[in-house]
């Protein structure tokens, strides 16, 4: 059985809790494009959109809806599901992006790349305007492994 976004988001918590729901958003959005340029497949099968404040997968926000800040348990998920190389790729981004809040985060998200090119697909004229826009597997696998590229030169 795979793993879906719920069970990253309760092996994340589990790790770094307590965070603001908007920080858990972006880890599993970094986690997931970093899996996507590391292990060519996707962390969950659930699709990130492109929302005001950055990609939301909209399933793991109907989870957290109401809340701000999250403990150890507030996601119900099975984080036994990973298997090791997406374990490894949650860990080495929770490794990475620990220091960051959840503002620098999606500030993060902000720059050109996979959000942005949703937002532009949608025909948005500002960052304040809703969406339900879906980012594509591939710009974010050509966006993260561009990045990927970069680190190892």
């Amino acid at each position: 059985m795979a793993a879906t976004v719920r069970d990253v988001a309760a092996y994340i918590l589990a790790r770094q809790a307590p965070m603001s729901a908007m920080k858990l958003q972006k880890l599993c959005y970094f986690a997931y494009g970093y899996h996507m340029a590391w292990d060519d497949r996707q962390l969950f099968p659930e699709r990130f959109e492109a929302w005001a404040n950055g990609p939301v997968v909209y399933e793991l926000y109907n989870l957290h809806r109401g809340k701000y800040r999250l403990g150890r348990d507030d996601i119900a998920g099975d984080p036994a599901l990973l298997d090791d190389d997406e374990r490894e790729s949650v860990d080495i981004v929770l490794e990475s992006f620990k220091a960051y809040d959840a503002h620098e985060l999606s500030a993060m998200t902000h720059r050109p790349g996979p959000w942005l090119d949703a937002r532009k697909r949608a025909g948005l004229e500002d960052d304040l305007q809703r969406s339900d826009e879906e980012l594509r597997d591939e710009d974010i696998a050509d966006f993260f492994g561009a990045l990927v590229g970069r680190e190892d030169d």
